[in-house]
């Protein structure tokens, strides 16, 4: 087993694309259905897990192209206990599923890794409700509990570390980082924002990040900001603040839709590659410890490769 060998090379200042849009790429640009949104159910038949081996290699190639490393996040972010239950996903096809897609990016790796360019292996989580409505939100204990399952999972397998994306509350977050911390495998945390630069709760993510830091004794291996556009977001970190030596990865829509702009769209979004290059390099100036670098709705190879062409590292 590979395991951590490359021992999180971000975290060393190397760095590091990773994909888009993976869901919004299926749905829109493929055509696919995808129920929930859950990518991880193409995995069932080789044509789909053929389809998802075939999605990253554009964006293995750019990291290769460009000089960079490659974090290779896997298609789980529904495949969890209550997204698997509504798709007919037993405990067990669940635990399975969650192994093959860690396997399937092993594979990857495999292929295309080189001694400079390092790929890492993620174990990509979601929420265990709506990524954009904080409505229904568990306590520490609850988030702990519910997402301890996948987290043990990925932390049998070949993934490096568990990243958990479009979190809108804090309390999923510290309960998400001490079930990864008691599993022995390390956490990225990533917030989601709205418009005002703020959690849906009306947090402000300097908070959430200071707050998830202090209950957890620092325990994330570092934050990071998705599905939300840099202009969303760029007036919260001007601040001179601490916390943001914490943000290492972003992952930003292409799209300056608001979250409830983008639930009613039935278009996909493309916004402009170029420009959002531009503003992740604008980003770097902010953000000292910047070193992950992909998209999130809307995105694709177009725009990583963009982001890829714009920063400096």
């Amino acid at each position: 087993m590979a395991k951590y060998r490359n021992g999180l090379p971000q975290l060393r200042g190397q760095a590091m694309l990773t994909d888009g849009g993976l869901e919004t790429t299926l749905v829109f640009i493929q055509g696919i259905d995808l129920p929930y949104f859950a990518a991880f159910d193409l995995l069932r038949t080789a044509e789909g897990t053929k389809t998802i081996r075939d999605y990253y290699s554009p964006y293995a190639r750019i990291a290769i192209e460009s000089g960079k490393g490659f974090v290779l996040a896997s298609p789980t972010w529904r495949a969890s206990a209550d997204w698997g239950d509504r798709l007919g996903y037993s405990a067990k096809a669940l635990d399975q599923v969650n192994r093959d897609a860690i396997s399937l990016l092993a594979e990857i790796r495999a292929t295309f890794e080189t001694p400079e360019n390092p790929f890492v292996l993620s174990g990509d989580m979601g929420p265990r409700g709506d990524g954009y409505d904080p409505s229904h939100r568990m306590s520490v204990d609850e988030a702990q509990d519910y997402h301890a399952t996948q987290i043990g999972t990925f932390a049998d397998t070949e993934a490096d570390l568990v990243s958990i994306l479009t979190l809108n509350y804090v309390e999923e977050a510290i309960g998400i980082v001490r079930a990864a911390q008691a599993a022995g495998i390390p956490s990225a945390i990533s917030f989601t924002v709205e418009t005002d630069g703020r959690l849906p709760t009306g947090q402000s993510l300097g908070d959430a990040i200071e707050q998830v830091d202090a209950e957890t004794g620092n325990g994330p291996a570092y934050f990071m900001i998705n599905c939300a556009h840099p202009t969303h977001f760029s007036g919260a970190i001007l601040e001179d603040a601490p916390w943001k030596k914490r943000v290492w990865g972003l992952r930003a829509n292409a799209s300056r839709l608001s979250h409830a702009e983008l639930d009613n769209s039935e278009e996909l979004d493309a916004g402009n590659p170029a420009e959002l290059g531009r503003q992740y390099k604008e980003l770097q100036s902010h953000l000292p410890n910047l070193k992950v670098f992909g998209g999130c709705c809307g995105t694709d190879h177009r725009h990583v490769g963009e982001i890829a062409r714009h920063i400096s590292v």
